[in-house]
């Protein structure tokens, strides 16, 4: 039986049609400007999210600490979740790359109020405070268990920022699945941010890349900066087409793998080892175990079945459904689940 790679929605394949677009992708030097299929990817891009420009990137956390980078600087501080990626999983980059620090704010599942957001930001006539200089939101909130900010949350929050003269910044990493979970158009993200990082790698199953999106003087500054970072790539439109690809056929089929999330998390609500798992809304699962066995030995004895899985802190385990998973594999995972609970696992 083939593997079952639950680990993340970063470990797609390109299917075979996108492999086509990528072999036959028009190409050129990017840093000059030359590439017409990353051009194309940046235009349609900018176009879709009603932004001015964009800029393709090789990583989301690039696009993320290069947009960090134009907003803030020494001496200032970027305003986040405390479990945000940003904070969490770029490497300390806000402080390497920006020289800013960061205050945390506790949301629910990964989301900040427009309250919260507010009684964060710092006074300007206290120099014992760094500058307020960035609101940063996740969509989808990733370690909230795939939760989403709403079109009328964003809002609420965006109008918090332009009272304050802040810019806000969207790490969209799985922007997508947040859209077609509620039903949105991603034109009107537009009036909201200042900056977007949108994802092509994960969910929509590209290879490589995310583009930055933002206005025309922005993502001038930003190319500067990505020069710096050695973001600068050649014929990399062989990657933009596959970012294409992905973004005409594969945005709609999301829903499928909500509905695979929400299969596993149906199960998982019956079984005796889970002490409680967050809402699934989107692509993923989390759960806690219950002292029946570790989570070492759980995800051993998934792995003995040929399913991967991530251990996500103590005794959490983190499920990712996306395009590779097959109904064949969904219920092979559901019948193992449900198997485990039938035996003491060995720990």
């Amino acid at each position: 039986m083939k593997i079952t790679d639950l680990r993340s929605d970063t470990v797609t394949k390109p299917t075979p049609e996108m492999l086509a677009c990528m072999f036959g992708a028009e190409v050129g030097d990017d840093v000059y400007r030359e590439d017409p299929t990353i051009n194309a990817l940046e235009t349609k891009a900018s176009a879709m999210f009603g932004m001015e420009a964009g800029l393709f990137c090789p990583s989301g956390t690039m696009t993320n600490q290069i947009a960090i980078k134009a907003h803030t600087g020494p001496l200032t501080e970027v305003i986040c979740d405390q479990t945000a990626h940003i904070y969490l999983y770029e490497g300390g980059g806000i402080a390497a790359n920006s020289g800013a620090s960061v205050a945390l704010v506790p949301g629910l599942r990964g989301k900040m109020t427009p309250a919260q957001v507010e009684a964060s930001i710092r006074p300007l006539d206290n120099v014992h405070y760094p500058e307020t200089k960035l609101v940063a939101l996740e969509n989808t909130c990733n370690k909230g268990g795939g939760s989403f900010y709403t079109l009328d949350e964003i809002a609420a929050i965006s109008e918090v920022c332009k009272r304050h003269n802040l810019p806000l910044h969207l790490d969209g990493a799985r922007v997508f699945n947040a859209l077609v979970a509620a039903n949105e158009n991603p034109a009107n993200y537009g009036h909201y941010f200042d900056s977007i990082s949108v994802c092509l790698s994960k969910g929509l199953g590209a290879p490589v890349g995310s583009v930055l999106l933002g206005s025309k003087e922005f993502i001038k500054k930003a190319r500067r900066i990505r020069k710096a970072f050695g973001g600068g790539m050649r014929q990399a439109g062989y990657l933009a087409a596959a970012c294409i690809y992905a973004l005409d056929n594969h945005i709609e089929r999301l829903q499928e793998d909500h509905r695979k999330a929400k299969a596993i998390g149906e199960t998982l609500q019956q079984l005796d080892y889970i002490e409680s798992i967050l809402p699934v809304e989107t692509n993923i699962v989390i759960f806690k175990l219950n002292n029946k066995y570790t989570d070492t030995a759980f995800i051993n004895a998934l792995a003995d079945q040929n399913i991967r899985a991530s251990a996500f802190g103590p005794q959490m385990i983190r499920f990712v459904t996306h395009l590779d998973v097959t109904d064949e594999m969904l219920n092979h995972t559901l019948e193992v689940l449900k198997s485990l609970s039938k035996k003491q696992v060995e720990v």
